[in-house]
């Protein structure tokens, strides 16, 4: 399970690693739940198949389902719904209807953040793709609309076991069950916006370990909820 991540920092490196327009403003380097970020979904009702199947679109870092009652109770919830087990996702409550309703994104960052325990203590760890390349995480995104007609774009990231993972099996709480976002490959994002659900199940495997590296950072960062 990863709370948190690092977003992409150039402006440069969205058109060039995701074929989308840059944010502006600019999203901040750390990405905490129900902080604000950005995501990659298919372009909403564009009927030219020339023009982009991609947009940038911001939203807050911690999925509203669209059951919610209100505002402060999205508060509340959508800080537990940062991450969504790609295993459940097609029948919890939280998530069903964004899956089943096509409403798939890529969340672009540079690294996310994991814990590494083996010294007893929690050491913050930065996992990042080996080349410096940004990564493009699987990811779910809802539009919430209140009663009193206030909406709330949020998205969440999609997570694999991997309890078998060369990597990420060495990292979070002793005992418990290993995770890690499903990265996608770049060539897989047209396809993973576009996919029937069914389909979709296929792209949740875990990022080859090799291609992935591992650097404890020197300072753990405070919670900003």
């Amino acid at each position: 399970m990863s709370v948190h991540y690092e977003s992409v920092p150039l402006a440069t490196l969205y058109p060039e690693a995701f074929k989308v327009a840059a944010p502006d403003p600019a999203v901040e380097g750390e990405v905490w739940p129900r902080k604000p970020g950005v995501f990659i979904r298919k372009a909403e009702g564009v009927a030219d198949p020339e023009q982009p199947l991609r947009e940038l679109a911001a939203g807050q870092f911690g999925l509203v389902p669209p059951w919610v009652k209100s505002a402060s109770d999205a508060k509340l919830r959508s800080t537990k719904l940062v991450n969504a087990r790609s295993e459940t996702v097609s029948t919890s409550n939280n998530f069903r209807d964004a899956w089943l309703g096509g409403r798939r994104c890529i969340v672009p960052m540079m690294a996310f953040f994991v814990d590494d325990w083996r010294s007893g203590r929690a050491v913050p760890t930065r996992i990042a793709r080996v080349d410096g390349k940004p990564m493009g995480v699987a990811g779910l995104w809802e539009r919430w609309t209140g009663a009193e007609g206030e909406v709330i774009v949020s998205y969440t990231v999609l997570t694999v076991n991997a309890n078998n993972h060369a990597l990420m099996h060495r990292y979070q709480q002793p005992g418990s069950e290993k995770r890690m976002p499903a990265v996608l490959n770049e060539g897989a994002y047209d396809a993973w916006l576009s996919a029937h659900p069914e389909k979709a199940r296929e792209f949740m495997r875990a990022y080859p370990a090799n291609w992935l590296t591992a650097n404890p950072v020197e300072k753990k960062l405070p919670k900003r909820l």
